[in-house]
C-alpha cells in the first residue's frame, strides 16, 4: 500500500483546491473541500490502489467494476455533478448545480490536472477531460453547458481571466 503518497496526493490536490477556490472567491467551500477523502472508507481504498498518474477510483472500478469509495465520495460532495442526480417517476433527474458547487466542481477539475499530470499540464488540460471523459448525459444541460464555457475560457485566456469570471458568475447567481 502507498499510504504515506496517497496522503501526500490527496492532500496537495486539496491545497491546489483551496488555492482556486479562494480566486473564485468561495473560501468556505475551500476549506471544506474533500474532507471526505481522508475517512477510513475512501482512504484506504486510495491508498490500496493508488497509481500517482489518476484516480484510485479508477483502478478500483476497473478491478470490481464499480468504486465503493467514489459511491461515498460522491454521496457526500455537492462539488460533483453525479451528486445532484435524482429519480422522479422512474427516470433520471438531472438537477442544475448550486453556484458555490459549481465553481467548486471546476476549481476541484483544475486542480487535479495539475495534480496527475505534472508538467504535461496545459490550460486545456480540464477542457480535455472534460470533453473525453465526462459523462455529459448525466449532467444537467446547463450545468454541462457553463463547465464547458470556463474550460473553454480557460484554455483560450487563462486562469486570471477564467477565475475573474467565475468569481462573478458566484455573485451573480447567489
Amino acid at each position: 500500500m502507498h499510504v504515506l503518497k496517497h496522503f501526500s496526493t490527496i492532500t496537495r490536490h486539496r491545497h491546489a483546491v483551496m488555492r482556486n477556490c479562494f480566486k473564485a472567491g468561495i473560501v468556505w467551500r475551500g476549506l471544506l473541500h474533500d474532507l471526505s477523502k481522508y475517512s477510513p472508507s475512501e482512504f484506504w481504498a486510495g491508498a490500496k490502489y493508488y497509481q500517482g498518474t489518476r484516480s484510485p477510483q479508477a483502478r478500483e472500478r476497473e478491478i470490481f467494476g464499480y468504486s465503493a469509495a467514489w459511491l461515498h465520495h460522491k454521496g457526500r460532495n455537492k462539488h460533483h455533478f453525479e451528486y445532484w442526480t435524482d429519480f422522479t417517476d422512474g427516470k433520471k433527474v438531472y438537477v442544475k448545480m448550486p453556484p458555490r458547487y459549481f465553481a467548486e466542481m471546476i476549481c476541484d477539475r483544475v486542480a487535479a490536472s495539475k495534480i496527475y499530470l505534472g508538467d504535461k499540464y496545459t490550460d486545456a488540460s480540464a477542457l480535455d477531460y472534460f470533453e473525453s471523459k465526462t459523462d455529459k448525459e448525466g449532467m444537467n444541460k446547463e450545468t454541462c453547458e457553463d463547465l464547458r464555457y470556463f474550460l473553454t475560457l480557460l484554455k483560450v485566456q487563462g486562469e486570471k481571466q477564467m477565475f475573474k469570471e467565475l468569481k462573478q458568475f458566484v455573485k451573480n447567481n447567489k
